[in-house]
């Protein structure tokens, strides 16, 4: 593994070293005109032409801020804020209804980011969620900004924070590819006042990437979010289109200049981590009784160049990571369980792929799924060393990995070497093509090993339209046929009008053990249709949604396997509110029997059915919120009915939250009747943006399983964590209900050291 490491590390520097220099700060302002209106002169920090566009000056200072949230400092009285902020949504294009005040700034060390939203009627903020990446911060009053920092109008670094201090850090590629899960070293405070909240933030430049060259332009955006009326706003016009997404598009983006930024190309941190567990596992054999056992394992950052990072792994240890929500499957085709595990996660987006990022199952395949790295048939394999180099040189976002895994005997799984090769080129305007390379030494199902490799492109016309196409080819030994994989695929995503069309094949021998394959042997065709008007006037609602999805698949012979004609209407009201309506005719072939339940089987044949469904969303403005749906219908020679509580809250106080989940199935076909039921409730107890303990507690009749995953984090001080960690799974069936399958108990330590 270290000589592949080492050789994918050269060629990644020898890339980087041909990066072409930042240039001038004349030159580099003299460009910014053909971004937007000429640069600001000071002291003026902000400069707009007639359309709103704006070009954005920070300001440098000799005295880091305290960040307390007061605004105290004679610096916000002698540097002027940006304001006047524009809406997007409901009423694109009208000035925001609050005030909003900004501030850039930096210094050797730090980049800051300084917001004091005024709010007219305080008592209506919602300010709940203190997690950091919990996506109840998306559903409160916040301040948001994205970063361009290569200035390349594709890639933003997001940052959002909630009016509670709850944070949201991300990447975004190729401005829709979103990964939530970077979280770098940086600090925020929030403060209120009597009308309003402020938010004060420091980005250590270490903890940045971007191009060499001390005189920098980069794109920024910043975005405020009012609950109360459902009102987004932003520094400069964004498209209705966009809705809350605008901080992700680094084409929208205003040129930030005047920066004059460190060397950051060595940065160097060393994580160090210690771990400490009791199990217990009825399951294994031999039974493993209270076992005790202690690791010691070390995580690395190294900056190779100011755009290039390696990551290096030894003894890697998940054990902090929450546990899989289960699900319930209905279908004959594998479930999607997305990836959790931050060393996998973190710049994610650089080996996405034909547009499709490793967070959503689909028909699409997924090149590089990187749960087949440490886990098989549902049991951890042990990850003994690994690294990873990512980042930009020049017009190239280049990213390798590299993991060697142990054995696992009891899920018969042998040590494994596991590498991943992906580069994408910038061309003209926003569009760029790509390669990827996949190898596992062992390959799962027979002797040898198995690489898979393709092409990939993606073309972006003005804000709302791009296409997008791959193509792939597996290498596995004894499988010489319909080893290919290809996809074209077109959206126009206005804010009335919406299309898409999409042709996609996976052969028959589509053979990918690094990715994720919902089906093969199939060849899809789809069509989908959207208008979605937004009624003048209307105190009430904020828009219709109409829209027809038409989908088409067959085998690669040429066989009929699925139809479905898909017709959904939403209302969507000023206050969050959605209530939608649907119906779905399906055709499904079933070219072998399908084992839809123990003791249910589905014999061959053509089955058409119809169903219909009813639901309404409940916004998160609310203390009681959550997605009621109702499926009722025919299913295959049968019915079902089907009831769903999805993303469900209940806010006991700015602290305390429980967010139940629930789906009910009931199933009577002609070869018998079941029903399902699966129980989810996350309970959370956060103390301060730093600290908090959850329980996640879910319940599934199916398989009759009752699990719990108790965790407390402490970030104890930035980048460093302590974890406690209880799991529990029992078996309700069982005599001794619930009798206890397996016990996990784990105190996990790591300290970050930054050089």
């Amino acid at each position: 593994m270290g000589a592949t490491l080492g050789a994918v590390v050269l060629a990644m520097s020898a890339l980087a070293a041909q990066a072409p220099q930042v240039p001038s700060p004349g030159a580099a302002a003299a460009a910014v005109v053909t971004q937007g209106p000429p640069a600001p002169v000071a002291p003026a920090v902000i400069n707009r032409d007639a359309t709103g566009k704006a070009t954005v000056r920070a300001t440098r200072i000799t005295t880091p801020l305290k960040l307390d949230g007061k605004l105290d400092e004679a610096v916000y009285t002698s540097v002027p804020a940006m304001s006047d902020f524009i809406q997007n949504d409901p009423k694109p294009g009208a000035p925001a209804t609050e005030k909003t005040e900004a501030w850039v700034f930096y210094d050797d060390k730090n980049f800051y980011v300084v917001a004091r939203c005024w709010e007219s009627h305080p008592e209506l903020l919602i300010a709940n969620e203190m997690r950091r990446d919990n996506r109840g911060i998306v559903e409160n009053d916040q301040f948001a900004w994205g970063l361009d920092t290569f200035f390349d109008h594709r890639n933003m670094l997001i940052f959002e924070v909630s009016a509670r201090g709850g944070r949201i850090d991300g990447q975004v590629t190729n401005e829709r590819q979103v990964s939530l899960d970077w979280n770098p070293i940086w600090q925020v405070k929030t403060s209120r006042f009597d009308q309003g909240y402020v938010v004060e933030a420091a980005l250590p430049f270490k903890s940045l990437r971007y191009k060499p060259g001390r005189d920098q332009v980069w794109g920024i955006q910043l975005r405020r979010r009012n609950m109360a009326k459902n009102e987004y706003s932003y520094l400069t016009p964004i498209p209705p289109s966009v809705g809350s997404q605008g901080h992700f598009r680094a084409a929208l983006a205003a040129p930030l200049v005047g920066l004059e930024v460190p060397n950051a190309g060595r940065v160097l941190d060393i994580k160090p981590f210690i771990t400490a567990a009791v199990n217990s596992d009825k399951t294994a054999r031999p039974v493993i009784d209270n076992d005790f056992n202690s690791e010691v394992g070390v995580d690395a950052k190294v900056g190779l160049t100011q755009g290039i990072t390696a990551d290096l792994t030894v003894n890697t240890d998940f054990a902090q990571v929450e546990a899989d929500e289960q699900q319930v499957n209905l279908t004959r085709f594998n479930l999607f369980f997305p990836e959790k595990r931050d060393f996998f996660l973190e710049n994610a987006g650089v080996f996405a792929f034909g547009s499709n990022s490793a967070t959503t199952g689909g028909d699409t395949p997924v090149l590089f799924y990187s749960r087949s790295i440490g886990l098989s048939n549902g049991r951890e394999v042990p990850i003994r060393a690994g690294g990873r180099v990512s980042g930009r040189a020049g017009k190239y976002t280049i990213g390798a990995v590299n993991v060697q895994s142990g054995e696992e005997p009891i899920a018969g799984t042998a040590a494994t070497n596991f590498t991943v090769l992906r580069v994408r080129r910038d061309i003209s305007g926003r569009n760029n093509i790509g390669a990827i390379l996949t190898n596992r030494s062992a390959s799962q199902f027979g002797p040898g090993s198995n690489q898979v490799y393709g092409a990939d492109a993606n073309f972006a016309v003005g804000a709302d339209l791009s296409m997008t196409g791959y193509w792939v080819r597996s290498e596995t030994e004894g499988r010489t046929e319909d080893r290919d994989s290809y996809r074209a695929f077109l959206d126009y995503n206005a804010d009335r009008w919406g299309l898409q069309g999409e042709h996609l094949l996976v052969g028959r021998q589509y053979n990918a053990e690094m990715g994720f394959a919902r089906r093969l042997n199939m060849r899809k065709n789809l069509g989908m249709a959207r208008f979605s008007p937004r009624p003048k006037k209307n105190t009430v609602i904020r828009k219709y949604w109409y829209q027809a999805t038409g989908t088409r698949i067959t085998d690669t012979d040429g066989r009929l396997e699925s139809r479905s004609v898909d017709a959904n209407f939403q209302i969507q009201y000023q206050n969050q509110d959605i209530f939608t309506v649907g119906v779905l005719n399906s055709f499904e072939f079933l070219p072998r029997p399908f084992v839809i339940a123990p003791g249910v089987v589905l014999p061959v044949a053509e089955y058409d059915f119809n169903s219909a469904r009813i639901g309404y969303n409940f916004g998160r403005q609310r203390k009681i919120s959550g997605n009621l749906l109702l499926d009722y219908g025919e299913f295959y020679n049968g019915n079902k009915t089907t009831f769903t509580i999805t993303s469900g809250r209940l806010a006991l106080g700015p602290q305390l939250s429980v967010e139940p989940s629930f789906q009910y199935n009931k199933v009577d076909v002609t070869q018998g009747a079941f029903t399902n039921k699966l129980l989810t409730s996350r309970v959370t107890y956060t103390m301060t943006p730093w600290m908090f303990v959850s329980a996640l507690l879910q319940y599934n009749s199916g398989t009759g399983t009752l699990a719990s995953n108790i965790r407390f984090r402490w970030e104890y001080t930035p980048g460093s964590e302590m974890f406690v960690v209880y799991n529990e799974t029992g078996d309700t069936r069982a005599a001794g209900f619930p009798d206890r399958l397996n016990r996990t108990f784990v105190v996990k330590v790591n300290r970050v050291f930054r050089f």
